[in-house]
């Protein structure tokens, strides 16, 4: 079960939780209008994204250029239930089917400013959620890769991206926690669920200068949003971003396969 996400803008504590879906045919807002590819149905509700951006994202600091247009560029709507999607620009975490929520949209901002991406960066998201995540990276460069535990959500955001046009990103079911070796290395990693410990494999498939942005903490407690930087000579760096909640890594971070592994 989720934790509720919330941000406490006076103390700069950010809640966020990753998307997470049980039932891909339920809501029916984030597949419907198959055909509307990324260049096609942009200008669905355009006026409430550039407000978004302005008063939620850029107000608060977000100053990359390319992530301040991925963010007017995505229509959230397609990422959220119907019944939800005329509170999408909101700055609110929403609930999409089997009870999971999906980011607020300034997290997703700040995640993807942290990756300091370029245009032909590889990137590899852990924890698909339903899609919203990885139509903003696609938006900037088109070698996206994102892996989803929760065989329906796998289907849902497999659809969507179908649906919508996001051919470029590649998607597959299976469990991050050893990240895409077959694929790796990556010029950037993010990470939608929170390990008690940063993965070893997912900083070992970060290239020569690539950054991982993760929480880490306990479940359903505050965690930390570290970025880790991944020197030349492959020493690392570590950052904390803020404090945030959520949803913990699921598999094989928590099923024992990692105990023996250094922390």
């Amino acid at each position: 079960m989720l934790a509720d996400a919330a941000l406490a803008v006076a103390c700069f504590v950010l809640v966020a939780a990753c998307a997470r879906l049980e039932h891909p045919d339920a809501g029916g807002g984030a597949g419907a209008g198959a055909g509307a590819g990324p260049g096609g149905g942009r200008d669905e509700r355009l006026a409430e994204r550039l407000a978004m951006v302005e008063t939620q994202i850029a107000a608060r600091g977000i100053r990359d250029p390319r992530v301040l247009d991925a963010m007017r560029t995505v229509p959230r709507h397609w990422f959220v239930p119907d019944e939800v999607a005329d509170r999408a620009y909101a700055d609110d975490p929403l609930p999409i089917p089997g009870g999971q929520t999906i980011s607020q949209p300034y997290v997703v901002a700040l995640m993807t400013e942290a990756l300091h991406l370029q245009p032909g960066s590889k990137v590899l998201e852990i924890g698909t959620g339903s899609g919203y995540q990885a139509a903003v990276l696609a938006t900037i460069t088109p070698r996206v890769y994102t892996i989803e535990i929760v065989p329906e959500l796998a289907r849902w955001a497999a659809g969507v991206f179908a649906a919508r046009g996001y051919t470029s990103i590649a998607a597959r079911e299976g469990d991050g926690y050893r990240g895409w070796p077959e694929e790796a290395p990556f010029d950037a990693i993010v990470v939608t669920a929170a390990p008690d410990h940063v993965p070893p494999a997912l900083v070992e498939q970060l290239a020569s200068g690539g950054r991982l942005c993760l929480p880490v903490g306990a479940s359903h407690a505050e965690q930390e949003l570290l970025v880790i930087t991944k020197a030349a000579d492959g020493s690392l760096t570590q950052e904390t971003l803020a404090p945030v909640r959520f949803v913990p890594m699921t598999g094989a971070a928590q099923d024992g396969e990692a105990s023996g592994e250094e922390r």
